[in-house]
């Protein structure tokens, strides 16, 4: 017999292995627990239960993501919103404002919108008698436009603005000489040319501008377009009125994004040299 820790060992029984403590520790049981099968039913169901309670717990996360971020995408367009609304309000000039306030709002406008800043030496050209002063006596609105017209060209209104005859040498077929821009409705007293976009073709403009015109009213691009038809002549033009109306959602001729660049570019090609030359004056109506 041989010895195994000092201990003698009988014959033909094989001597125990000594095995590292925690090498293979034994699986731990709970009181009262129930050993499953994987393949038992009582299993199958339990794997089914915690994958589908795992699934819910993920799309209710993914719902709860999913609203946040539209709660905050929500909040960051009403900001926006009002930040907008509120730039757009800052951005009129009120009928009080002094001519030369006026001239520094309409040339910050152009500096904003088209990124043209006009030097010192340009802004000397135009002085403040190039903004049309209103009494302070009428309200600015549709009802007393008329008024405001008479008053501006004062006692000659009456010749220059309601006569349909041509005079040669003086006034040409389809001169104009008051140009309205974008103004909600036209004045009654005097014969006006509709020059806007919609519900009138072009050659029906056109036609219309072969025969005396005192006061023409549109949009910019079509402005522009019979201009550069050489059939809506400037060559009697002495006031332009850029209606200031705002609309709905705040915006105004020169601050509604496409309108205001259509505009810009109809100023820029055909207005600018008239007002630096003491051709031109401006009306905010």
């Amino acid at each position: 017999m041989g010895k195994e820790g000092g201990r003698p060992r009988r014959a033909g029984v094989p001597p125990k292995r000594k095995s590292r403590k925690g090498l293979h520790p034994k699986p731990r049981s709970f009181k009262g627990a129930k050993p499953t099968s994987t393949t038992s039913p009582e299993g199958i169901h339990e794997r089914s239960r915690k994958r589908h309670e795992k699934e819910r717990k993920k799309k209710n996360k993914k719902q709860r993501n999913e609203e946040e971020e539209q709660r905050v995408l929500v909040k960051d367009e009403e900001g926006e919103e009002e930040k907008n609304a509120s730039t757009r309000h800052a951005q009129t000039i009120s009928p009080d404002a002094s001519p030369s306030q006026q001239l520094q709002y309409f040339f910050d406008r152009l500096r904003s919108a088209v990124g043209v800043t006009l030097s010192s030496l340009e802004l000397e050209e135009i002085s403040d008698s190039s903004v049309v002063e209103l009494p302070q006596s009428l309200g600015r609105d549709v009802g007393n436009f008329n008024k405001h017209i008479k008053a501006i060209f004062g006692d000659s209104w009456k010749a220059t603005l309601c006569q349909s005859q041509l005079v040669e040498g003086k006034v040409d077929a389809g001169s104009p000489a008051v140009l309205i821009i974008c103004l909600r409705t036209l004045t009654r007293e005097c014969r006006a040319a509709k020059l806007f976009s919609k519900h009138m073709k072009v050659e029906e403009q056109v036609s219309l501008l072969k025969s005396r015109v005192n006061i023409a009213c549109g949009t910019p691009n079509r402005i522009k377009k019979l201009i550069d038809m050489d059939v809506l002549v400037l060559s009697r033009l002495s006031v332009i009125v850029i209606d200031m109306h705002l609309d709905a959602k705040g915006y105004s001729l020169l601050t509604l994004p496409q309108v205001s660049l259509e505009f810009w570019d109809l100023y820029k090609t055909h207005f600018h040299g008239l007002l630096q030359g003491g051709k031109l004056r401006i009306c905010f109506y």
